[in-house]
């Protein structure tokens, strides 16, 4: 019974022809458990003992250790099983196995401090242009690799999710799925986040979507959960009550449902130590709650966070990765003309903003309206002659058109501002805006929102508007632009050419599209001059 092994041929157990054996194992010492393989009812088992022995015999010899599996599912397996524990071996897995040439301090970023932190719960807040996009995919694909992600859920603003997708499939090989409507309703479980393992969401989709928060609470935990620009779900102190709004308290959700939770922004902290403390309290509401008081109670969060400047990023070689930065402020007076405009507009806009304070406790609805739109009159007013003209002239054509609506209708009081269906609720939600509903919401704002409240009210405020028409006007057309003829100059300073006398590429970036088409348009003619001009939206 001992010769009775996988692949021999035995005599005896079926009669009158010899079967193949499988598999055979004893139970004890007298006792065979045998499978083996007949030519015609295919495979069987059968128990032999001792005393079976005198009718076996053995027709052919097998081996010890035979292997008839597929050999090729085999090289899978085993191939699955070295990649597995690769990491073990090769401790930068996944910069070898993507499509990318890290720098030094995106490897010490994932390596030195987000992979060694079990739990993860880290900000990272270099600066821009260090490569934070990089740096997530690399722990993403390093995680995975080390077996430790499975489940993984980004959240970034609108702008950035298919720039997320992209970068992320092209460069580490990792599929995630955008999060759309389409998507939630055709979830066949009703939960799309159980059943997709590797998404990237909208910031303002969650945050705005209380039905979407309460599936995040019941699906799986997330293995990770990045937040893109996180400096978006910060909450800040009025007084000693802070005020949460719904993408801090976004913020607090994502991180109790994940085991890692990575922050990314290059701008965390507003000057406010308070509200950087409710800020860092997103990764541990423990150590960092409560309003801080100098001297009495502070938290530092240096082990929790890494910020690097554009000075400290270097090249393997030492060399700086980005060109010194230089900075200068060129200072210039205003034409008596345009200093009579500032003046008035100023004044214009002090009274407006007086008449606004007596809607604190009644309106603040159209208190922060009104407000908002007269800080937009004076960025366009510092930017150029064409942009405060532009805005002035819009704002009294819909001043007259809502003055000729209430005269039509016989209204005296009530006016309601045609604004109020553009404007949003919270004004942080306009960070989630394109660049034309920006230009919408700040042009409407800009041209309706008024303190008045009756036609009388309103007509006095067009006729200074008119006033100040007519002067930004006068402006224009005389062509003195102080802040053009400066930024002229400069066009031909010798900073603006290189050490062979060629003209540098520049880049002017203007905020009001009016400063841009009169003077980006019109304007910048400097022979082959390499010349961009840009709204900085």
């Amino acid at each position: 019974m001992e010769d009775i092994k996988p692949g021999a041929l035995i005599n005896g157990i079926v009669p009158d022809k010899p079967v193949e054996v499988v598999t055979s194992q004893w139970v004890g010492a007298n006792t065979l458990t045998v499978i083996f393989r007949d030519r015609d009812s295919g495979v069987a088992e059968r128990t032999l003992f001792r005393d079976d022995e005198a009718r076996l015999s053995v027709a052919a010899t097998g081996r010890n250790w035979s292997f008839e599996a597929d050999g090729e599912l085999l090289r899978l397996v085993t191939e699955a099983t070295r990649i597995q524990l690769a990491h073990h071996f090769d401790p930068y897995l996944a910069i070898h196995t993507s499509r990318v040439m890290p720098l030094p301090h995106q490897i010490s970023a994932v390596y030195g401090e987000m992979l060694p932190r079990q739990p993860l719960r880290f900000l990272l807040a270099d600066d821009p242009g260090a490569g934070k996009t990089i740096m997530a995919g690399l722990l993403i694909r390093e995680m995975a690799a080390r077996s430790d992600l499975d489940r993984c859920l980004i959240v970034a603003p609108g702008s950035l999710v298919e720039q997320w997708q992209d970068e992320l499939g092209n460069k580490f090989g990792l599929e995630f799925e955008i999060l759309t409507r389409d998507m939630i309703e055709a979830s066949r479980s009703g939960n799309v986040f159980s059943e997709k393992h590797r998404l990237i969401a909208r910031l303002d989709v969650l945050s705005r979507n209380e039905d979407l928060q309460q599936k995040l609470l019941d699906a799986d935990e997330w293995d990770l959960i990045i937040g893109d620009e996180a400096h978006r779900m910060s909450a800040t102190y009025f007084g000693n009550e802070a005020k949460y709004t719904k993408r801090y308290q976004l913020g607090q959700l994502l991180g109790k449902v994940c085991r890692h939770y990575l922050l990314m922004s290059a701008t965390p902290h507003n000057g406010k130590e308070a509200d950087f403390q409710l800020f860092m309290a997103l990764l541990d509401g423990d150590r960092f709650e409560g309003k801080p008081r100098d001297g009495v109670h502070s938290a530092n969060a240096e082990d929790m966070m890494r910020r690097l400047t554009k000075e400290e990023l270097l090249r393997f070689d030492g060399r700086p990765l980005f060109p010194e930065r230089r900075a200068y402020t060129i200072k210039y007076d205003l034409s008596s003309q345009e200093v009579l405009l500032y003046d008035a507009v100023t004044e214009y806009v002090r009274e407006e903003m007086n008449r606004v304070a007596r809607f604190a406790e009644t309106d603040g609805r159209k208190k922060n309206n009104v407000g908002f739109a007269l800080q937009i009159l004076q960025r366009r007013l510092a930017s150029s002659p064409a942009a405060i003209y532009q805005s002035l002239k819009r704002r009294r054509e819909r001043l007259e058109a809502e003055l000729s609506e209430v005269m039509l209708q016989g209204r005296a009081q009530g006016l309601r501002g045609a604004y109020e269906d553009v404007i949003p609720d919270d004004f942080d939600e306009m960070e989630e805006y394109d660049p034309a509903e920006l230009d919408q919401v700040e042009d409407t704002l800009s041209a309706s929102a008024t303190t008045a409240e009756n036609a009388e009210q309103l007509k006095i405020e067009i006729a200074t508007l008119q006033g100040l028409e007519a002067q930004a006007f006068e402006v224009l057309k005389s062509g003195e632009d102080t802040k053009w003829t400066q930024l002229d100059r400069i066009l031909d300073d010798e900073l603006m050419r290189d050490e062979d006398g060629n003209r540098r590429k520049l880049i002017i970036f203007t905020e009001p599209k009016d400063t841009l088409f009169e003077n980006g348009g019109a304007k910048l003619d400097h022979g082959s001059a390499a010349i961009l001009a840009v709204r900085a939206a």
